[in-house]
């Protein structure tokens, strides 16, 4: 239930919440992706894989922290925090929890992609590409779950898919200039040759270099020059946020369906126990599949704390805050407004991406973010009800003469339940025993 009236030192939580969030998701990328752009950090960048588990521990702790609180405040003054500690611990592992372990590991999966994504993709390019995962959850459901959309919102998952196709046509007629207009198209081209080739050449040459030295001489070469922002593999970039948007969709359906078929006599879990499952099931394949599979030679060499500074340490508490941030907005605030403080962190990225990392803005750009937030807030709309017809059973003969139960049903069916009309059905009804 969306609670309004809430308030926050005489600031309502509604307007607090979409501000933090708006905020997050803005800051978000751009943090993310000055971390793998920025210069290094004595000689050495931070392991992805590193910060990916980071995250992971330390929405566990916050999440663990809430549902310890949440757990206190409905106990008895007298309970131990012993009693807490152990109910908090038998709720994560009750049941069939361990089902979580499968969208935990596309949940962890997709963040490291999202790192792979913003390291070749501006943080613009990204954030509205990033939209998709919208699309994707939607064929999942109906895939998986058997969910009916209606002819509305596949518009809009089309137009949204037709925004995000827009966005990717910046990139290619923003490399046109004026030069290339008066040079002709063979001299754009054979340039355009010139740099295909020089780039494959000093891959080659760097390819040689690594497999004729050492270890360490490897991570030298790998390490010891910045990443430049102008020499990214876009493609690497675009397919690596497809692949995210896939699993992110998985992994909400799995996650939902899991839910469902959890068994009606289990002991209900709240949020946050259901946060430290998702988070809990997500530190081993973070640690034995990224720390130790993916990056274990060069982790065990230079370090695993290796190329973090403040920079690396924020983007990791923004990323691990951004669930916390999405909870509160859908317990005091809704959907709509969610993608409202979603649709302004889009323009906000596509503003600093402008300012600090020389990204273009063009009509073709904003054509296609207009559309891929006209998308989102057209598939968020609430599907249009029947008008409920209490009036026919009003106004009828039987509803006016009548007193008997049979009489009152129907019209208790299609008006909000009261105390008098729930004290008739308990009455009616024999009581049910306990098992």
């Amino acid at each position: 239930m969306i609670d309004r009236a809430a308030l926050l030192g005489g600031v309502p939580m509604k307007a607090l919440s979409l501000v933090l969030l708006t905020f997050q998701n803005s800051a978000l990328i751009l943090i993310m992706r000055y971390s793998r752009t920025m210069p290094l950090v004595n000689g050495h960048r931070f392991f992805s894989s590193t910060s990916v588990f980071l995250n992971e521990v330390i929405k566990l702790a916050i999440s663990a922290c809430v549902a310890l609180h949440d757990i206190s405040s409905n106990a008895g003054p007298n309970t131990s925090a012993k009693s807490i500690l152990y109910e908090l611990v038998t709720g994560m592992f009750a049941g069939d929890s361990w089902k979580l372990a499968i969208p935990a590991a596309l949940y962890t999966l997709q963040n490291s992609l999202q790192y792979l994504a913003v390291s070749n993709l501006d943080p613009a390019t990204f954030q509205v590409t990033y939209q998709l995962k919208i699309l994707t959850t939607a064929i999942f459901s109906v895939i998986m779950l058997g969910r009916v959309l209606s002819t509305k919102k596949w518009t809009s998952l089309g137009l949204l898919t037709l925004g995000v196709a827009i966005i990717q046509l910046p990139q290619d007629t923003a490399e046109v200039t004026i030069e290339d207009s008066m040079t002709g198209e063979e001299a754009k081209i054979g340039r355009r040759a010139l740099q295909q080739a020089g780039a494959l050449g000093t891959l080659a040459v760097r390819s040689m270099l690594a497999s004729a030295t050492s270890t360490e001489q490897r991570l030298y070469i790998r390490e010891d020059k910045p990443v430049d922002p102008d020499n990214q593999n876009r493609s690497v970039g675009l397919v690596a946020v497809l692949i995210a948007c896939g699993i992110s969709g998985l992994a909400g359906v799995t996650f939902e369906k899991i839910l469902k078929q959890s068994p009606p006599s289990q002991k209900p879990v709240s949020l946050w126990v259901r946060n430290c499952q998702l988070s809990f099931f997500s530190l081993f394949p973070a640690f034995f599949i990224g720390v130790c599979w993916v990056d274990g030679r060069e982790i065990s060499e230079i370090g695993f704390f290796a190329g973090y500074n403040f920079v690396v340490w924020t983007a990791i508490m923004f990323q691990a805050g951004g669930g916390i941030l999405v909870a509160l907005v859908i317990k005091y605030a809704d959907n709509i407004a969610k993608n409202f403080a979603t649709s302004i962190s889009i323009i906000v990225s596509a503003l600093a991406s402008a300012y600090f990392f020389k990204f273009q803005i063009t009509l073709v750009y904003m054509i296609g973010t207009a559309v891929v937030i006209g998308a989102t807030f057209l598939y968020s709309q609430p599907e249009a009800q029947p008008p409920i017809k209490t009036v026919e059973y009003e106004e009828s003969d039987i509803g006016r003469h009548s007193t008997g139960l049979e009489s009152a049903r129907p019209l208790m069916m299609m008006q909000p339940m009261r105390s008098d009309s729930a004290e008739i059905e308990r009455a009616e009804s024999p009581p049910k025993r306990k098992p």
